[in-house]
């Protein structure tokens, strides 16, 4: 996909990884529309601000009437609450997958329509390094990350018919305020990750694996688990 003709619309747009994606598509010669839940936390440059909470049907079908004119879809919105699956808060549990699984494939079903009518295009789904490791203590969070991954796969083989190729992030820490309590020598910087991405889309890839820990944890999926 060629990113200086297209039109793209990105959650999350705020701050962290979505800033730096729509920052950056901007440069490329896209028109963006930077989503958040609240339109007026958007204070990038040569974007236009749209509201679009991932967990509210009513503002994701406005944002699909308003940004009729999109081509590319990019599922940033996430939340991390740090909630294990027995002992942690099922409200929690609740709320990560409704933000990470059920709200990105909400906005993609509504968006692909638009896409199609466009010429078609693409989607890009931010999923993470545990959608295939899953610690107990991020128990949640992985779970709906995996779930996102499959999603990805399944939203690829269903909309390539359509013309819309689907990609998925998968990524490791990121120097954003979701890890500003971790220690800062493992983190990717965003706006490296948010520069491969975009390659990627470009590239057609229907996986990015953004650094070194993600493609070692990739690699080893075929082993066999075991207690830690």
């Amino acid at each position: 996909m060629e990113l200086k003709s297209a039109t793209a619309v990105v959650t999350g747009a705020n701050r962290g990884l979505g800033r730096r994606l729509a920052e950056q598509l901007v440069q490329r010669g896209a028109k963006v529309y930077a989503a958040a839940r609240r339109p007026e936390s958007v204070d990038l440059e040569g974007v236009t601000p749209l509201r679009l909470d991932v967990t509210d049907e009513a503002t994701i079908r406005e944002a699909a009437r308003v940004a009729s004119d999109a081509t590319l879809l990019i599922n940033n919105a996430g939340i991390s609450l740090g909630t294990r699956l027995i002992t942690g808060d099922l409200t929690a549990v609740h709320a990560e997958m409704d933000t990470n699984f059920y709200g990105p494939l909400a906005v993609t079903r509504a968006f692909a329509p638009v896409i199609e009518a466009n010429g078609g295009g693409a989607v890009l789904n931010v999923a993470s390094v545990l959608s295939w490791w899953h610690p107990a203590e991020l128990g949640s969070y992985a779970a709906s990350k995996a779930a996102a991954w499959a999603m990805s796969d399944a939203l690829r083989e269903e909309l390539a018919p359509r013309g819309i190729t689907v990609s998925a992030l998968h990524v490791g820490l990121m120097d954003t305020d979701m890890t500003a309590g971790m220690p800062t020598a493992d983190k990717s910087d965003p706006a490296d990750v948010a520069a491969q991405t975009l390659d990627g889309i470009e590239a057609g890839l229907p996986e990015i694996l953004a650094d070194d820990i993600t493609r070692q944890i990739k690699q080893g999926l075929s082993q066999t688990p075991t207690l830690s």
